[in-house]
């Protein structure tokens, strides 16, 4: 017997726009070491770009996640190689939990861009040129909607489409709502249990019991 669990399917995103510019942005960057030290993910948002975002006394720095037009964004635009540097999926949590649905930027680091699939963000990518002028448009538009749709490759904000890429399995993880492989195992715990049974190396008493 499967569990029933129900995965979302992640067609599309809307929401308005903060851009986040420079390349070779690494995890630790985007949700400083010191701050893995948790047990759960719970609170992470509020760390998210920390030491770029504050000084050694606490007092904010200028970045775009400390100005008050961009609280309520959802897709953040980035330039390349974002999410280099450690694998720690902090990070994409961090962002996710601060408010974050999508991202959109000339490219991204693989393992990063895998963490963020197992939470259902896309990271969508387009070239330079194409990311600049968004992100100069939501700069001067920080309540503009931004609508990305994951299937069929395309950005729409200020009346423009603008072509971009999805990779091809995330785009088919998302579209189909097999992206988060944890919820997907859960679903099977029951053939799990069945394969580590007929496993002639696989004790009884290592086998959990259904929930």
């Amino acid at each position: 017997m499967t569990d029933e669990v129900e995965i979302p399917e992640v067609n599309y995103v809307s929401g308005s726009g903060v851009p986040i510019r420079g390349n070779d942005i690494d995890t630790d960057q985007i949700i400083p070491a010191r701050f893995m030290k948790v047990v759960t993910f719970d609170g992470l948002g509020e760390f998210a770009f920390f030491d770029l975002r504050f000084d050694d006394d606490d007092n904010q720095k200028e970045h775009p996640f400390n100005e008050d037009r961009y609280q309520d964004s959802s897709v953040m635009v980035v330039n390349s190689n974002f999410g280099c540097g450690s694998s720690r999926e902090h990070a994409p949590q961090a962002l996710m939990r601060w408010g974050i649905d999508a991202i959109i930027g000339e490219s991204f680091a693989e393992i990063f861009a895998g963490n963020c699939l197992a939470l259902g963000i896309p990271t969508v990518t387009a070239d330079s040129e194409t990311i600049q002028e968004l992100q100069d448009w939501v700069d001067a538009n920080p309540d503009g909607e931004i609508e990305i749709d994951v299937e069929a490759e395309a950005v729409t904000y200020g009346g423009e489409t603008i072509d971009v890429t999805v990779d091809d399995a995330q785009r088919k993880a998302l579209v189909e709502g097999v992206w988060d492989t944890t919820a997907l195992m859960k679903s099977n715990a029951g053939a799990v249990r069945k394969k580590a049974r007929e496993l002639p190396y696989v004790e009884d008493e290592a086998i959990p019991e259904a929930e």
